[in-house]
């Protein structure tokens, strides 16, 4: 299994999907290499290793690459700048830009797939596509013909509003045309990768996501629950995830009530703009920003909201509304999203619509009654989810996919 972001070190829902997915299949018999890009010396991998050796079924093998998670072109190259790669172990170890590295590591990745025993490889959205291409020529040298499972997360025309990046997207395209099957997170995104890609519907396979619900201690109420009404927006600060949207809705808000307060939380390449912006639009003093949160703090995060809003223009998925509500958090979802399929106690308006937006926000702020069905509904929602599912589907898909029974 090739990916390129695995908790701790995750920054966004496919490193949350990788675990829960992984730690679904071993629990059901499969023996799992996990394959991750890292920069010798610059990664801990201690975590990994302790959680392969709980698991016995999950081991870790890592390549020496300057990949991260949702990385671009330019993202890479002020990488390389600033921890000065140019010169690590010699100006030509990594490639001179994303795309170069991107095929050094799946040569890489070719390599370790020489020394595998292994009968089926399955990857993670598009800087892995080719890695697995290459894997699959390593396993046809040594006589063996393994299939190729492409998971697809996220489409360039979801990251980019529409707008993709050229190589980017023939990766994506080549990956999915050389996959046995394709592994989508949703309808939504099938219909995506239909429309975009031309690639036969039934060669598609939709596997929802899930969540394993844990049963918690309840949790002191945060203080600033007491004295303001706080509506939350978590995930990538970037155009896909709309949070634009979310300062127009706070703004109405701001005018109707004035003790309502926003928290954003997050990192990415519009969280500049998005600051300066809510000051343009007189709000500052309303929104706090709360930068990238892990761990803890991301549940604590949850447990402040009396509404978690999740406005993204194009959202394959959507785990965050998952874990909103296995805290007892009340959603408010976009349509354009791949989680309305699959939960009901949660209202959903089309990411465009503002003033609906804006009136099921104030419902649920205004409302107790709502709000306190909504939490407790959702919590008995969440408890009917469990990983187990999803990697069940995954293990019949392999099974199909190598013609054989296990």
């Amino acid at each position: 299994m090739f990916g390129w972001e695995f908790p701790p070190f995750s920054s966004g829902g496919l490193g949350t999907a990788c675990y829960g997915l992984t730690r679904g299949l071993t629990n059901q018999g499969v023996d799992i290499t996990f394959v991750l890009p890292r920069i010798e010396g610059a990664l801990d991998c201690d975590y990994m290793r302790i959680l392969a050796a709980e698991k016995g079924r999950l081991k870790f093998k890592t390549i020496d690459a300057a990949l991260r998670p949702y990385m671009t072109s330019k993202a890479y190259n002020d990488f390389i700048r600033d921890f000065g790669l140019k010169g690590f172990g010699g100006a030509s170890l990594y490639g001179r830009e994303l795309f170069e590295e991107v095929d050094r590591y799946a040569r890489a990745a070719e390599a370790i797939a020489e020394d595998g025993d292994f009968d089926v490889i399955h990857c993670h959205d598009w800087m892995t596509y080719r890695a697995g291409i290459h894997a699959r020529k390593a396993a046809e040298k040594m006589g063996r013909k393994v299939p190729l499972i492409a998971h697809i997360h996220s489409t360039e025309f979801d990251r980019t509003g529409g707008h993709p990046q050229g190589y980017v997207y023939y990766l994506e395209w080549e990956g999915l045309r050389e996959a046995d099957y394709i592994v989508a997170v949703s309808d939504y995104t099938k219909g995506m990768v239909v429309r975009h890609y031309s690639i036969d519907p039934k060669k598609i396979h939709v596997i929802h996501n899930a969540i394993d619900y844990e049963e918690k201690a309840p949790a002191e109420t945060p203080k600033i629950k007491e004295f303001h009404k706080i509506v939350l927006f978590l995930g990538r600060i970037t155009i896909q995830k709309g949070p634009d949207h979310f300062l127009r809705i706070a703004k109405r808000i701001a005018e109707v009530d004035d003790n309502v307060r926003f928290i954003v939380v997050g990192s990415g390449d519009m969280f500049r703009h998005i600051v300066e912006e809510s000051a343009n639009l007189g709000i500052g003093d309303k929104v706090l920003f709360a930068d990238f949160l892990s761990g803890k703090d991301v549940e604590r995060a949850y447990r402040m909201a009396h509404v978690y809003v999740m406005p993204s223009i194009s959202e394959p998925f959507g785990l965050t509304a998952l874990e909103a509500m296995k805290y007892g958090t009340p959603v408010v979802i976009s349509k354009q999203s791949g989680v309305s399929e699959v939960i009901k106690n949660c209202l959903v308006v089309d990411f465009w619509d503002v003033n609906r937006m804006v009136d099921r926000i104030m419902a649920v702020l205004k409302y107790k009654e709502l709000r306190d069905t909504m939490s407790m509904e959702g919590v008995e929602e969440i408890k009917r989810f469990s990983w187990r599912e999803p990697a069940k589907k995954c293990l019949e898909l392999y099974r199909r996919a190598m013609k054989k029974k296990w």
